[in-house]
């Protein structure tokens, strides 16, 4: 019956994850249609008014035209009706000069020659006046419009093409303190095209895969829209994934183009959750906060411990069953209101930074093996854990403790701890993340791999993960190992 539940359970649990699976490739979906419909309209809006304008100034530009032949016809028919009315009056006065003239002969046949021209040219005198009228002929041809300068500015008027993809520059992407530089540079064919970019589009994504980058399930594109220079700082960011895919497109007044070729960039931080099997039952774990909830049990009764202290050292497991299989086993109790981390430490560099909450009283934050710390053991009071305590209980106080020693420090009560953990040469550094101070330095030889502990008694902490390691701590460092070598 059991393995039957277990079978279903697993068979749920499948089904569960599939289902979450396509809804999150539903939704990618749905973010790319509403994307396209959004690109689609506000390209047919700027098409529109492209058009718009080009049509007013057509419009402009042939009415200009229009008056412009309209002038110069009028002018044209004027000087034509001028001269061809010089010419006709110039024409009489010849005639009748010569009239008179005839007038004057005495000669009988010389007279009537004369009169006989006379009266030919006189007869002449209706197709002249036709010849007077203004009509259209080919010497009409030298005041035509020359359109050719018109021409030309239409035929440039082509419209803007698709942008092609930018290249991102891998050489200058730069990943640091969560933080991470994208550079590109713009494609061009030699003709401009870069210069009528208006702006980037950027987008990124999280994931685990460096080959596979749609792989189904994981999250959709993070978007970051109208970009002027040809570079991004995203800010902030949480390094819960190996790895950080970003592409780029360039847009310009007609639309957008095609995005470049992802590059992926490794981002590299330590990230971890509470192990809530490990909580006191008087700790409550929610995420990335834990706060202190006193339930009125007597789980922290001195003579409860003393009993279970006796059982726990006479009980000797079953061949069968290991401690771990116990239900509670790996719980804190008695006055050791401790909770561990769920990822171990066995080399490398980590950070990670710890924040009270609003009302705490005290808290200890620190490494430990896990092995070493029993279900009573408070942090810092064994050789297996090292830990930074403050309190504001009756007074203020801050100490670094390690194998049942304390050292005071004398600092004020930080609001920000970040936690610098170097396994490979053994070094532990607490630092006050808003004064930038270096608060504390364990240095040992680890030997076993290190959890993250935390205690908390009355009020809560904050932990953030997935963060590298701040550039500030190599500082720090560098000038404690100076001094360390100079006193030597």
């Amino acid at each position: 019956m059991d393995s039957q539940k277990e079978a279903l359970c697993r068979i749920i649990s499948t089904l569960s994850n599939k289902n979450e699976e396509l809804q999150n490739f539903l939704g990618t979906v749905d973010n790319s249609l509403t994307g396209l419909q959004e690109e689609s309209c506000k390209v047919l809006s700027e098409l529109e008014r492209e058009l718009e304008q080009l049509s007013s100034a057509l419009d402009e530009k042939g009415v200009e035209l229009r008056s412009i032949i309209k002038q110069e016809h009028q002018r044209k028919e004027a000087q034509l009706q001028l001269s061809e009315g010089k010419s006709a009056l110039l024409s009489c006065e010849e005639l009748l000069q010569f009239a008179n003239q005839t007038l004057t002969i005495s000669d009988e046949d010389e007279f009537l020659k004369a009169a006989k021209q006379i009266k030919e040219r006189v007869t002449m005198a209706p197709a002249f006046r036709l010849t007077t009228r203004p009509v259209v002929s080919e010497n009409m041809s030298q005041f035509s419009v020359d359109f050719s300068t018109e021409r030309a500015w239409l035929q440039r008027l082509n419209f803007l093409p698709v942008p092609r993809a930018p290249e991102i520059d891998v050489s200058s992407c730069v990943v640091r303190d969560n933080n991470i530089t994208i550079a590109w540079q713009p494609a061009s064919d030699g003709e401009g095209d870069s210069e009528r970019v208006e702006c980037y589009d950027v987008e990124f994504r999280k994931t685990n895969r460096d080959s596979q980058l749609r792989a189904t399930g994981e999250a959709g594109w993070e978007k970051i829209y109208d970009i002027r220079e040809k570079y991004l700082t995203i800010s902030g960011l949480k390094f819960d994934s190996r790895f950080i895919v970003v592409r780029v497109r360039a847009k310009n007044k007609t639309a957008s183009g095609d995005f470049s070729e992802p590059v992926v960039l490794e981002t590299k931080g330590f990230n971890f959750g509470f192990d809530a099997a490990t909580a006191h039952a008087e700790l409550k774990v929610a995420g990335d906060i834990v706060t202190w909830e006193p339930q009125g049990i007597k789980g922290h009764d001195p003579r409860i411990k003393g009993k279970e202290n006796k059982s726990s050292r006479s009980a000797t497991p079953s061949p069968s069953k290991t401690p771990g299989t116990r239900a509670g086993r790996e719980r804190f109790t008695g006055e050791s209101y401790t909770v561990l981390g769920d990822q171990e430490m066995s080399g490398d560099s980590h950070y990670w930074e710890l924040c009270p909450l609003a009302d705490w009283k005290s808290f200890s934050v620190g490494v430990a093996y896990r092995a070493s710390l029993g279900r009573y053991d408070q942090l810092g009071k064994s050789a297996g854990s090292w830990c930074l305590h403050a309190s504001q209980w009756l007074q203020s106080s801050l100490a670094a403790k390690h194998n049942n020693r304390a050292k005071a420090l004398d600092w004020a009560l930080p609001q920000r701890i970040g936690i610098y953990c170097d396994y490979d040469n053994g070094e532990l550094a607490f630092i006050d993340v808003d004064r930038l101070q270096l608060l504390h330095t364990f240095k040992t030889k680890f030997t076993q791999p290190l959890v993250p502990a935390f205690t908390v008694w009355c009020g809560g902490i904050s932990i953030t993960t997935g963060l590298q390691v701040p550039s500030f701590v190599g500082n720090f460092l560098s000038t404690t190992r100076s001094m360390s070598n100079l006193s030597q």
